[in-house]
């Protein structure tokens, strides 16, 4: 027999669980694997024992939940208010330019992978971006293009 998936074991958690347990399933899937994979979500409807049209419903609602994983560096880019008038609309910009890939893509090499948000919470700091959860404040197009630089220059450090 195998052993347990990621969700199998996320699963594992939420024995007798109802239907008002879904989100929290999902965020839990989220964090497991990164992002809901189709067999995650089915796996989900199954144990809940609700119609996958329902998983999908709840899933697709929220823009929290992501259908494709995401890169080894996941930027996001804060478009809120606060940043969009300190200059988000360029850090995007050249975030795109520089990894040749538009907002909610991954590179194929799966290094890098953009995503959009409507506000990551510190609008003191405008524009933030946040690179795995680490925030980076008063980010340039060129602070960006930097930091890009730098993590790709880590990977061929890496043997990569």
């Amino acid at each position: 027999m195998s052993a347990p998936s990621k969700v199998d074991k996320v699963l594992e958690n939420y024995n007798f669980a109802k239907r008002d347990k879904l989100i929290p399933i999902l965020q839990d899937v989220q964090a497991a694997d990164g992002y809901i994979s189709k067999p995650a979500a089915l796996k989900v409807a199954k144990h809940l024992n609700i119609p996958a049209s329902k998983v999908f419903g709840v899933a697709t609602f929220y823009n929290q939940f992501r259908f494709k994983p995401v890169g080894k560096y996941h930027i996001m880019i804060c478009r809120g208010t606060a940043c969009h008038v300190k200059g988000s609309a360029a850090v995007l910009k050249m975030c795109e330019e520089v990894l040749g890939i538009k907002a909610g893509d991954t590179t194929r090499d799966g290094l890098f992978s953009i995503e959009v948000v409507a506000c990551i919470g510190a609008c003191g700091l405008a524009p933030v971006i946040s690179v795995n959860g680490e925030f980076h404040a008063k980010v340039t197009a060129d602070k960006l293009r930097r930091l890009v630089e730098d993590f790709k220059k880590a990977e061929n450090s890496n043997g990569k």
